[in-house]
């Protein structure tokens, strides 16, 4: 598993070498088909691996946060963790890019499926919560809340490494702490969106 996340995050799927995995895991090519169908098998359970590896890595760091604290302040928090995190693990950065700007489109549902899964699992419980405790406006769309987070994610994550991906915010090159400043900026677009009007939440 470290041999194929290391090649498909160097290069990605189209382009990595199951020869190459063998070598570094120090098996016979043959062998690898003992454990997966095949590559696209091998690469979405890659997919699947680093996924639980994020969420394995940030959920202490969130059960950390102040369980009472407003919604957005939480996604604020939330959105620290994410880019520190993505900025401190390379290999998970790196399959996580070769995922999400894989040409093959069957190649990327593939991995998406199993990634989006531990995504799905996190997000509506926590939109919910908040809109059950009167943080977010009445109307509000909790599905299109949690589509938007699901695109704000993984753009957070790959913008700052890769070149192209972020002509407006200039995202790419930032440090940790710029980041953090834009990850303001997305949350307070969130709240103009989504929160409750000012007088009308249950913390207040």
């Amino acid at each position: 598993m470290a041999a194929a996340i290391a090649e498909f995050g160097r290069v990605g799927f189209s382009r990595g070498s199951l020869n190459v995995i063998a070598r570094e895991a120090g098996v016979a090519k043959g062998s690898l088909f003992q454990y997966f169908t095949d590559k696209l098998d091998l690469f979405a359970t890659v997919g699947e691996e680093v996924a639980l590896r994020i969420r394995a890595g940030l959920e202490p760091i969130l059960a950390e946060f102040d369980p009472d604290q407003p919604f957005f302040g939480f996604v604020t928090e939330a959105l620290d963790a994410w880019v520190t995190y993505f900025a401190e693990h390379p290999a998970e950065r790196a399959v996580t890019v070769a995922t999400n700007l894989e040409m093959d489109s069957s190649v990327r549902d593939a991995v998406r499926a199993v990634s989006y899964r531990q995504y799905l699992e996190v997000l509506p419980p926590l939109v919910e919560a908040a809109r059950d405790k009167g943080e977010l406006r009445p109307d509000v769309d909790t599905d299109v809340m949690v589509a938007f987070l699901l695109l704000i994610l993984p753009h957070l994550a790959i913008a700052p490494y890769v070149s192209g991906m972020d002509p407006v915010l200039g995202m790419y090159g930032q440090s940790v702490t710029e980041l953090k400043t834009t990850v303001r900026r997305f949350v307070a677009m969130m709240e103009v969106l989504f929160a409750a009007p000012a007088g009308n939440c249950s913390f207040d």
